[in-house]
């Protein structure tokens, strides 16, 4: 036990680092003062991240390598399989933290602690010591490269199940590894503003610190309560044994649609009571796979980022949209009142194939033929919404940030006040700023070769590439702003849509790749925009959403801050982890032998009419006839 003491994390989570220079070791008190003299202005951040550092700790160990690209390629895989449920499954970094904690440790007692090439610039030892809350972050920042399922495979996803062509393997895989690059120079050069600054604290990281604290610190157990380990751990188990019931035995916990139940064979009713297909009024969702699925851990979220959604949400889902529904503007009632799905004038499904012709180019004569494409109510109305948001953006911006984007922007040039986790890091030698220009310019060069030598299947031409680009350097910064300060990050993919359509119309693929060339931190004003991941997230996914973050980010956090800085970010990694753990578990041991359960219990929503349209004269197969 002795051996081990140097290395042990107490509170704070990293014990403070000496030079040699210093003689004497500051008192607790003062350290204390000190603390409390300069911590972040932000509250959460304060309440859970320490202010000193530990710079004796090993790093770039052999196993933070191992274990760190174990984990990313794990979760890369498994996030990326999972996708394509209907209610995705998202394993976070977190069931990584976890998992690795007991692998780094055995690592740390069976590998030989043998130093190789002693006395030589190459000396080197496979173990080190004992395993540190160093490495384990290292490790967790490769589980967090590999966690997010990667956007520009919905090009290749798209081209093969939407328009039935063919995408070869080396053009896919180019343009999921270029556009992903990309995003790393972009973060790389705006890090000045979207990392150092104390006000961009991205809320879901306090999750993970959270945990590390738990995993690594020795703490004592208060009288009558638990440890936060003790209760990570609680709330580990009841989460995994929980998930087998909306995973598998009970699906419906996902959507408990009870107003369909008393109404089953109306369709008004049902498109009032639908959770996945309708207005989700009175609808429970239990499953924290769907409530965290589209927007995140609701505990994560500050209050007047929820507060903001829950506006949104609900002046979009429930006044706008049923308006224009129910008064039948642009003949809505031929559609369903919530679908991601395209429809022909009198409501049929629209068969995209029959206007692309042989090139994978659009048939203008066929399209006149087929018809107008038609969007549902709800679905035509998150375009519109999506286009205010982005202009509301770039406005709301300029107003509360431009004075803070220009003083950091000055203060590049000279000495600069920083908060105390920029200090920290400090001391240690930062990644040149060339290095992230240098991929930048790489991975746009690569991306111009690929889309002129493979133009038949990418059909986006280099002026497209280079005006992706430019538009990504425009809106980084401000939508990077407001994902860091509020936790939500919907895509806007609509207005790259938009212009590469208008610009160079006829290729359906060009589209695609267009828009996958902006950085993954791009995000809008969270009111106007709340809806932005609607569809396919439903109702029930934002209404348990924003319940589960009013309980946590107002409640608790006004009202009882001692159990919400000790539980709140805890708990949420808990349900993360159990959920994920269960998940693989489910798929490996029944998902591959296709073994389920087939009963009313696993009738997602039991809403079958919330998506027939209203019109009495449109007549889609399963929906009931209807006459006024």
């Amino acid at each position: 036990m002795e051996e081990n003491s140097y290395n042990e994390i107490r509170s704070p989570l990293i014990q403070p680092a000496y030079t040699d220079e210093d003689d004497v070791l500051p008192s607790a008190s003062a350290v204390k003062h000190e603390e409390e003299e300069e911590n972040s202005p932000i509250q959460q951040v304060a309440l859970t991240v320490p202010t000193t550092d530990d710079a004796s700790l090993p790093v770039l160990t052999f196993r933070m390598w191992v274990l760190g690209t174990l984990s990313c390629v794990l979760l890369s895989f498994l996030n990326q399989f999972f996708l394509y449920r209907t209610e995705p499954l998202s394993i976070t970094a977190i069931s990584a933290q976890i998992a690795v904690v007991p692998l780094g440790q055995l690592m740390a007692a069976k590998i030989t602690d043998r130093v190789f090439f002693k006395g030589s610039r190459w000396e080197f030892t496979m173990n080190p010591g004992p395993f540190n809350v160093k490495e384990h972050v290292l490790i967790t920042i490769f589980a967090n490269s590999g966690a997010g399922t990667v956007y520009a495979i919905h090009v290749v996803t798209g081209v093969k199940i939407f328009y039935k062509q063919h995408m070869t393997f080396f053009v896919s895989l180019i343009v999921v590894l270029t556009t992903q690059v990309l995003g790393f120079g972009w973060a790389g050069i705006f890090r000045r503003y979207l990392v150092e600054p104390a006000e961009m604290w991205w809320p879901s990281n306090l999750v993970q610190v959270s945990l590390f604290r738990a995993l690594h610190e020795q703490e004592k157990r208060p009288k009558g309560g638990l440890t936060r380990t003790q209760f990570f751990l609680i709330a580990f188990i009841c989460s995994f044994a929980y998930y087998i019931f909306p995973g598998y035995l009970f699906q419906m916990l996902t959507s408990l649609s009870w107003v369909c139940w008393i109404f089953p064979s109306s369709i008004m009713a049902q498109q009032i009571g639908s959770g996945l297909h309708g207005l989700g009024i009175g609808a429970i969702g239990l499953d924290w796979s769907s409530i965290s699925a589209y927007l995140g851990s609701p505990l994560a979220s500050p209050w007047f980022a929820t507060a903001n959604v829950a506006a949104g949400f609900f002046l979009v889902m429930y006044v706008i949209t049923p308006l224009a529904y129910w008064f039948n503007v642009y003949n809505a009632k031929n559609f369903p009142f919530f679908s991601d799905g395209l429809f022909t004038a009198n409501g049929q499904e629209y068969n995209i194939t029959t206007i692309i012709d042989s090139n994978f180019h659009f048939d203008n004569d066929a399209y006149q033929k087929e018809g107008p494409l038609y969007l549902s109510t709800f679905f035509a109305m998150t375009y519109g919404v999506g286009f205010a948001a982005l202009s509301s953006m770039v406005v709301h911006v300029f107003l509360f940030h431009g004075s803070e984007i220009w003083e950091q922007s000055k203060s590049s040039f000279k000495e600069k006040k920083v908060d105390i986790h920029t200090r920290l890091m400090s001391k240690y030698k930062q990644v040149p700023e060339w290095w992230f220009w240098s991929i930048l310019v790489v991975n746009i060069t690569l991306t111009i070769f690929a889309c002129e030598y493979y133009n038949e299947q990418l059909q986006l031409p280099w002026w497209g590439v280079i005006l992706a680009c430019a538009i990504a350097i425009f809106f980084t910064l401000p939508i990077g702003i407001l994902t860091a300060i509020t936790n939500q990050a919907p895509g806007l993919n609509i207005i790259t849509e938009y212009i590469i359509g208008y610009i160079y119309p006829g290729y359906p693929v060009a589209n695609m790749c267009f828009k996958q060339h902006w950085i993954t931190l791009i995000n809008m004003p969270v009111l106007i925009g709340a809806t932005g991941s609607m569809p396919p997230a439903t109702a029930v996914n934002y209404a348990a959403w924003i319940f589960v973050g009013f309980l946590s980010g107002f409640v608790m956090f006004r009202y009882r801050p001692d159990l919400w800085q000790r539980h709140n970010y805890v708990l949420s990694g808990a349900l993360d982890a159990g959920l994920a753990f269960m998940g693989v578990l489910l798929y490996l041991c029944l998902g591959l032998e296709e073994i389920g359960l087939d009963w009313w219990g696993n009738n997602l929503d039991g809403c079958p009419y919330a998506s027939c349209p209203t019109s009495p004269d449109v007549f889609v197969e399963g929906c009931p006839a209807l006459s006024f």
